[in-house]
């Protein structure tokens, strides 16, 4: 068998084909793992998110309450206003 062969040269050119195949597969493989992990960060980060949404809407006041509580001061400082001069 000479170098020259076409058998000889049909296998360099699989092995070639092989190797960049595996370069290829190893490159994805690491893509869809950073993929993977990011996906798992997203979904703790907005986990984190909801639960803090949660707590905000818990200790809000209700607008009606604070509609009642300003409607109350300001009859209370009118009424001083009437009475208190």
């Amino acid at each position: 068998m000479t170098p020259t062969d076409p058998d000889h040269l049909a296998a360099e050119e699989l092995a070639e084909l092989r190797r960049c195949l595996d370069v290829g597969f190893a490159r994805i493989d690491g893509r869809l793992a950073l993929h993977s992990h990011r996906d798992g960060q997203a979904d703790r980060e907005l986990a984190e998110l909801a639960a803090r949404v949660s707590a905000l809407e818990h200790t809000r006041w209700p607008l009606p309450a604070v509609a009642a509580l300003s409607a109350a001061g300001a009859l209370a400082a009118t009424v001083w206003q009437a009475f208190g001069r």
